[in-house]
């Protein structure tokens, strides 16, 4: 028997709490529900903040020095920034996928805090430990992680 609380709708199969924030918040229940321009914005703005992240500017040599890589670096730089892009649209898609399509300001980031510090972060500073690699790379890696996560709760926000 069902709780006069819950409506039939919500109550007819896993993960349809009608108090889940997330995709249900604004009646997203299909992954077409996805809001693909601020997908591709999330993405955008992620390769933005890596340009300046990466740049001497910011921890360009600090990141260099802390990764032991020299000036010249091997690998064709069409490949390395194209398949980081597919990379970005997948995280940005997902996100995507989990907040719906108009998510509010404050939930948006909450989420970008959480996945950014809490899933990206973490779980590279369990790699670094393992191939014996510096806090001073994990923190720079993991800070663009976290602001990339944020940014990409801006873009849905403000694109939803």
């Amino acid at each position: 028997m069902m709780s006069p609380e819950r409506p039939a709708a919500a109550a007819s199969g896993p993960g349809r709490d009608p108090s889940n924030r997330c995709r249900r918040a604004r009646g997203a229940t299909e992954m077409g529900d996805v809001n693909l321009p601020a997908v591709i914005v999330a993405a955008v703005s992620s390769f933005l903040l890596g340009g300046l992240w990466y740049s001497p500017v910011m921890f360009l040599k600090p990141w260099m020095k802390a990764a032991g890589i020299t000036e010249k670096q091997d690998g064709h730089p069409g490949k390395v920034f194209g398949v980081s892009f597919v990379f970005t649209l997948i995280a940005a898609w997902l996100m995507g996928y989990i907040l719906g399509p108009a998510p509010e300001m404050a939930h948006a980031l909450e989420r970008g805090l959480l996945f950014g510090a809490g899933f990206v972060a973490t779980s590279m500073g369990t790699n670094y430990l393992f191939s014996n690699r510096s806090m001073a790379l994990w923190l720079i890696d993991g800070g663009y992680h976290l602001v990339q996560f944020l940014l990409f709760g801006v873009a849905f926000s403000l694109f939803g």
